[in-house]
């Protein structure tokens, strides 16, 4: 009842007169001290607040029998699992073999147990050498599992302006990264979790993430411009997958993984200036054979389906010892190909392979291509309508005539770029790839993994935190 009164007469202080006045005054001053003093006892410095607020991301780096770590200038590491406490070591080598775990700190060798955790961090922005790159935030190494385990533990946010720059070259118009830099934080997010000593890899299994040299002004502005904001389908996080090209029109996920998501439909693209929208690639007798060992090479390509995009979904291959039935995944992995978005062909074996898909590649580079009206379907698809190519072996190659690189499903990172260059905002952007998904500040229930969790309530909703200092942002909020 007292703090009812208290609150009342503090966001009413006209009410009781002069003497009320007077007591209100009274208590104001009152509540200002004894604020300050609880500010001061129980709120978290800076860092512990950014560390609390963002949600942190467990990066595997690197799966090996050697490790080696070291400082960058005159900063030591921060090593922690070694015997005799936390040491502060310039360089730090890790070795297992077999069972047996050996660490090099500063030149000296000590034993340590196969199951050691040992934890990397420093105080120097340049971040710590983990090999060729750097990396901010926490380096945790383990030896379980018969080899040793980087995992890089992060906010998402200072995680993200490495992988803007890692996924698309930072010079491209911001509305791109922008839109590169919500596709990733949603993919990032709904990866985590799930159980597992890590939530993403660094490589293109999941995205690609190449540490302090991928960061630059504009990464980190995209990043930093488009905070906490996510794709949502259903008040749920999407599954925000992208690729580089599509070749004209995207697919819907249903005709490339098992289930077919709302927002994941074919759309018309508008990547015609790619330097991948159009390519061919060669292949000879011998490198069929070695590519298709259970049907001693190549005589004959049967494509039994293709998907409303004109991917290969399934395709039949023969050859002198029988014939094998792959999907459009399976045969792009078999044979190296960009994309299934492909036409067979046979050719004779007299220009040398892959100078025209050069020269092409080359000349469409150098190119300003006009691109069509925005949202406009572009050209028809140039796959064939015959379904089988045959050929003898003898002075004959197959052609592959190919169109974008990647699966194909969700943002096309080149479309992006092009619609961009046309003045498009990144949330136009992101509404064109994921169709119904909505742009919104990160909740915890967006997840239900973390749904299902109780409740935080932060200590100071409104303040924005960032790793990159001060920025004003109209468009995104703080993780709440």
């Amino acid at each position: 009842m007292l703090l009812r009164t208290h609150a009342a007469i503090w966001l009413n202080p006209g009410t009781g007169g002069k003497l009320g006045r007077l007591l209100i005054s009274s208590v104001r001053r009152a509540s200002v001290a004894v604020g300050l003093v609880l500010v001061a006892v129980i709120a978290p410095s800076p860092a512990a607040l950014a560390r609390g607020r963002e949600p942190q991301m467990r990066v595997l780096l690197l799966e090996n029998n050697r490790v080696s770590l070291r400082s960058d200038g005159a900063q030591p590491l921060r090593v922690q699992g070694l015997p005799g406490g936390e040491r502060r070591p310039q360089r730090l080598q890790l070795s297992l073999q077999g069972a047996r775990l050996t660490a090099t700190v500063d030149g000296r060798s000590m034993r340590l147990a196969s199951s050691t955790l040992v934890t990397v961090q420093n105080d120097d922005p340049r971040g710590i050498w983990l090999g060729e790159h750097r990396y901010r935030g926490v380096l945790r190494i383990s030896g379980r599992g018969g080899t040793l385990r980087v995992v890089n533990s992060l906010g998402v946010e200072t995680y993200l302006a490495s992988v803007v720059g890692s996924e698309m070259p930072h010079r491209w118009p911001l509305a791109a990264l922008q839109a590169q830099a919500v596709a990733a934080r949603t993919y990032a997010l709904k990866q985590r979790s799930r159980g597992g000593a890590w939530d993403v890899k660094a490589t293109v299994a999941s995205q690609v993430y190449r540490g302090v040299e991928s960061e630059t002004p504009s990464t980190r502005k995209a990043v930093a411009s488009t905070r906490s904001l996510v794709l949502v389908h259903g008040d749920r996080l999407i599954d925000a997958v992208f690729h580089s090209s599509s070749g004209g029109v995207t697919e819907a996920s249903g005709m490339v993984w098992r289930r077919q998501h709302p927002y994941l439909v074919s759309v018309p693209d508008h990547d015609q200036h790619s330097p991948v929208h159009r390519w061919e690639q060669r292949f000879d007798s011998a490198g069929l054979r070695q590519r298709l060992p259970e049907t001693g090479g190549l005589q004959a390509v049967e494509v039994l389906s293709r998907s409303g995009s004109g991917r290969v979904r399934e395709a039949r291959l023969r050859g002198p010892r029988g014939s094998l039935v792959l999907s459009g995944g399976e045969l792009r992995k078999r044979l190296g190909l960009k994309s299934t978005l492909v036409n067979f062909e046979m050719v004779t074996a007299t220009a040398s392979p892959g100078s025209r898909i050069d020269r092409i590649t080359a000349s469409v580079a150098r190119q300003r291509v006009a691109r069509p009206p925005l949202l406009v379907p572009p050209p028809p698809v140039l796959v064939s309508k015959t379904s089988v190519r045959r050929w003898s072996a003898g002075g004959l190659q197959l052609l592959v005539k190919g169109q974008g690189y990647g699966h194909g499903v969700g943002m096309s990172q080149w479309g992006a770029h092009g619609l961009a260059e046309q003045g498009v905002h990144f949330r136009s952007i992101l509404r064109h790839y994921y169709r119904g998904a909505e742009v919104v500040p990160y909740q915890p229930h967006h997840d239900l993994s973390l749904a299902l969790k109780p409740p935080t309530k932060p200590l100071w909703r409104d303040m924005p935190v960032s790793p990159f200092g001060t920025v004003s942002l109209s468009s995104a909020t703080p993780f709440q």
